[in-house]
């Protein structure tokens, strides 16, 4: 029954398709299979990427195969709600595992860095529809008070990925061929078989009745859209290079900013018909729900980037121990995520898991901002675990306040916004704090190369043959250093690698303290701005 403190019921789109508990389980197998895919290319990718990117030469690129995966997922997630509105979730969830099919096993092929960066941009078109659409299906089939608890499921997938993937993109960036093909190369080109299985288990479990909504695609503000968000990323991405105030830069600026004038102007003409409905922007919760994912995801994405490289580039881990190292955040997602979901599914209040899962990440990344070269890893451990259970208990949260008072005829737009926004956060948050790290990392390694340099026992111990041999291309005449390739650090002495661990640790240090910045004002938002909502049962 619906609380007084409830502002609005879903009857608006009509009566939710009533199924019991068994036939929501027998729909929820298809979909984690199709979320499962999406979830561990993320993670096998993660604890890979430095490895791919030594041997493809770009480190310091490594940000565009994940940005680029995220700006095709970005503005290709709210057209997905609104195909699915009109033709049916199943053929357009097909279609998102055909497109994300067909861009593994491109970025299989890839012969840069900047190549499969292109081809990521493929797998995003597809991955962009296997979130928002495995939401919007049990948002269809739940009532609001039960998704907490169904959602919590797929959460739980995202903890079994982030076990999986990190140790298996491990064990296969650790091998140097496999079957005659590069070890790394295998992390896209067994999405194949899993997507065929998740394919399969699709066509097979959902089968309950479609109610068709007459929609017009809005195809100009997915133009404009991505008009808007694809400067404003590339510059995110390139602005170290090019200079904050450059020419280029400024172009970039400008470009976006029209795009993003365009869309608005082209969203409020088309009305219900928009790619992002205004109607849903003007429902208090789901702004705060969208505008919450969105500050969240810069946070999210751009510590679960970071952290490898810290485990991989400071730790000395090879991309299987990163992995193994990374349980604590998973195991504490995955009870976490547990919990708050059958919690609220008994009371209907979300708020306090919400505010406490947002401050739980702030701590984490207060714990980070403190690490150094030889912090224990208990510290980092700690600081795992208050990242996995704040994100369990928030990012449903998140997406159940931001469902709460949507009508049921605008549930798949509006599950796509929820996840657009969240992607939109997240390819910020990585472009830019990757963009923090390797624009300081340079600057603060040449600076502690220089004070090392003036300790003779130090000078010696790069005169040693086998460092001088690995640090031949990376050091460079005037005292600058070349980062696009640290497979130096493995070759090195210790003490003759403490500068550069030095250097990296600092620069990483001040990512983590943006994002401790960032999660602190989503703290204060969700405090003082969600309301205390109850939940219906109906």
């Amino acid at each position: 029954m619906t609380s007084s403190e409830t502002r609005r019921q879903n009857a608006a789109g009509g009566a939710p398709v009533r199924l019991g508990h068994r036939q929501i389980t027998t729909v929820m197998s298809g979909l984690v299979l199709g979320m499962f895919l999406g979830a561990l290319d993320q993670t096998v990718v993660a604890s890979a990427l430095r490895t791919i990117a030594d041997d493809l030469h770009g480190l310091t690129a490594q940000a565009w195969a994940t940005t680029a995966y995220l700006i095709t997922a970005t503005i290709a997630t709210p057209l997905y709600g609104k195909l699915s509105d009109i033709h049916g979730r199943r053929p357009v969830y097909l279609a998102a595992i055909g497109l994300f099919t067909a861009g593994s096993l491109l970025c299989g092929c890839a012969t840069s860095l900047y190549e499969l960066a292109a081809f990521r941009a493929v797998q995003g078109l597809g991955g962009g529809g296997l979130m928002s659409l495995a939401m919007t299906i049990v948002a269809d089939i739940t009532t609001p008070r039960e998704r907490g608890r169904y959602q919590g499921y797929f959460m739980a997938v995202f903890g079994g990925a982030s076990i999986v993937g990190p140790l298996a993109g491990g064990a296969l960036a650790d091998r140097e061929t496999l079957l005659g093909i590069d070890g790394w190369r295998w992390i896209f080109l067994l999405n194949v078989p899993l997507a065929a299985v998740a394919a399969v288990a699709i066509v097979r479990v959902l089968r309950f009745p479609h109610q068709r909504v007459r929609h017009r695609l809005d195809y100009r503000g997915a133009l404009a859209l991505a008009v808007g968000i694809v400067p404003l990323l590339t510059v995110a991405e390139q602005g170290r290079t090019w200079g904050w105030g450059s020419p280029a830069a400024l172009l970039m600026y400008a470009v976006g900013a029209l795009g993003l004038v365009v869309f608005v102007l082209v969203e409020h003409r088309m009305g219900a018909a928009a790619l992002l409905p205004p109607g849903l922007f003007r429902i208090r919760t789901f702004r705060l729900g969208v505008g919450l994912h969105f500050v969240v995801g810069i946070g999210m994405f751009g510590a679960m980037t970071t952290l490898p490289l810290y485990l991989q580039l400071v730790r000395g881990m090879s991309p299987m121990e990163a992995g193994l190292a990374t349980l604590p955040t998973v195991a504490a997602n995955l009870a976490v995520t547990l919990l708050v979901g059958r919690l609220i599914a008994r009371t209907g209040r979300f708020k306090v898991h919400l505010v406490a899962g947002i401050g739980s990440f702030a701590a984490a990344m207060l714990v980070f901002a403190t690490l150094r070269v030889g912090s224990p890893l208990w510290q980092a451990a700690l600081g795992m675990a208050l990242m996995g259970a704040g994100l369990g208990a928030s990012m449903q949260t998140l997406t159940t306040l931001a469902q709460s008072e949507v009508p049921r005829t605008d549930m798949g737009a509006a599950t796509a916004s929820v996840n657009f926004f969240r992607s939109n956060g997240g390819t910020v948050g990585t472009a830019a704090f990757l963009s923090i790290l390797f624009s300081t990392a340079g600057g603060r390694i040449a600076e502690r190369l220089a004070e090392a340099r003036r300790d003779p026992a130090y000078r010696r111990l790069l005169a040693e043959p086998d460092n001088a041999h690995a640090l031949a291309g990376v050091l460079r005449p005037g005292g600058g250093v070349d980062l696009e390739d640290s497979a130096f650090l493995r070759a090195v002495d210790r003490g003759a690698a403490l500068p550069f661990l030095e250097g990296y640790i600092a620069s990483m240090r001040l990512v983590f303290v943006t994002g401790a910045a960032v999660a602190l004002v989503a703290f204060l938002i969700a405090a003082w701005r969600v309301p205390n909502l109850t939940l219906a049962d109906e």
